[in-house]
């Protein structure tokens, strides 16, 4: 399945190029990124992988400049692992689509694997999505095709799944951005998803932010989400954040999920960031936990601060502390970057916590370390190593790590 999804992102490209070909001063851009992973697999064990992703921009295709081409997708084989297999390919082509912009005037026109974000719900298609523009102060989206799903190596979906939406926002506003979106989804042909969504922004005199986002579930007459929040901002360097959030957890109408009995999440977040300076940064906040239950209640704090003793090093330190339901925390996070020469970036960091489930069990720890560095080699061409290591309840050690070499042109 990997093999043939990778056979397939090769195939559309060689499509492309050969219907480009002696088009008008075509623009070809993109990054190729060569990586090497390895790491534990829960279920297999030790595994090291070798993958390619490549992302790729044509542009200026026509004379006009309105057709824009754009793809990305990733193949990548394992090299070892413990568990061994016959399945050692895998592939995934996350975008590849056409791009007609301003078409009339009024028209955006995107056919092919597209990424969809409506504040109704979110998704992979093999479709297209119209954009009418310039209707006085409201635009319509509309989108529609087959849904993509990805498993473990590759795509997983049957026939019969497929995703449409609409929605509409206005435009020509500033400081006041306002959708409303519908998304309905199919599973083999039957109904999974049906939701309504909207979000909302609006700036007030320049030191106020308000801002929402609200998902309907038709199915299930409920609102799997909901958002609302105010930023302050009374001094250039000082601002605060106050927010609430909730989430029901919903699930497609054909999964078995969808009749299990579920809990409503609340959270309540306060936070305020200072920039002291160039050199120095603050921050903290506070949230209140709600888990549906009679005593589901969690408090979580967090303060920290960056600091650049030189123009080449910055100290990033956090500490947070948690309790209530799901047993208590105390931990923090150290990380630094360090610029050694124009090309050479270091970095280094540590986090440590001790933390217990319950009254019944002890105090436990868990400890991550890593080392990073990242070469640029060319004007357009970098390397970059990571290496971690965590030390925990379920591994003495486990060390995982990840080299890229990466290409623009």
């Amino acid at each position: 399945m990997g093999m043939r999804a990778l056979g397939r992102v090769w195939l559309l490209l060689l499509i492309m190029f050969s219907c480009v070909t002696g088009s008008w001063a075509m623009e070809i851009s993109g990054r190729s990124s060569t990586q090497l992973l390895w790491f534990n697999d829960y279920y297999n064990g030790r595994q090291t992988e070798a993958a390619q992703y490549l992302r790729l921009a044509v542009r200026n295709i026509d004379q006009a400049g309105k057709f824009s081409f754009y793809g990305y997708g990733r193949g990548g084989a394992v090299l070892e692992r413990a568990d061994e297999s016959d399945d050692r390919a895998n592939g995934r082509l996350y975008y590849l689509y056409g791009d007609f912009r301003d078409l009339d005037g009024k028209l955006d026109v995107r056919v092919g694997r597209q990424f969809t974000n409506l504040s109704a719900e979110t998704a992979l298609i093999d479709g297209a999505r119209l954009d009418l523009k310039k209707l006085g102060p409201v635009g319509l989206t509309f989108l529609g095709g087959r849904n993509v799903v990805f498993g473990l190596n590759g795509e997983i979906g049957h026939e019969g799944d497929y995703a449409a939406g609409v929605a509409a926002y206005l435009q020509g506003y500033q400081k006041t951005d306002l959708d409303i979106s519908w998304f309905r989804k199919w599973d083999q042909h039957d109904l999974a998803r049906d939701m309504l969504g909207a979000s909302f922004k609006q700036y007030l005199a320049d030191k106020t932010k308000l801002y929402g986002n609200a998902r309907y579930d038709l199915t299930s007459e409920v609102f799997s989400e909901l958002l609302g929040g105010v930023k302050f901002f009374p001094l250039a360097n000082l601002s605060f954040t106050g927010e609430y959030f909730q989430s029901y957890p919903t699930f497609d109408a054909t999964s078995i999920f969808s009749v299990f009995a579920v809990n409503l999440y609340k959270e309540a977040l306060l936070r305020a960031d200072y920039t002291v300076s160039e050199k120095i940064a603050l921050y903290g906040g506070y949230t209140r936990q709600d888990f549906g239950d009679e005593d589901g209640w969690g408090d979580v704090y967090i303060i920290g601060f960056t600091v650049r003793p030189r123009d080449n090093l910055s100290i990033d330190i956090d500490y947070d502390r948690r309790s209530g339901v799901g047993g208590s925390l105390n931990g923090g996070t150290l990380n630094a970057n360090y610029d050694a020469t124009k090309e050479l970036r270091l970095g280094a960091g540590v986090a440590y916590d001790v933390y217990q489930r319950n009254n019944m069990t002890g105090e436990q720890t868990a400890k991550n370390y890593w080392l990073g560095a990242r070469y640029k080699l060319a004007k357009n061409m970098a390397t970059s190593l990571r290496v971690e290591n965590s030390v925990n309840k379920t591994y003495d050690r486990n060390t995982q790590g990840r080299f890229v070499f990466d290409y623009d042109f």
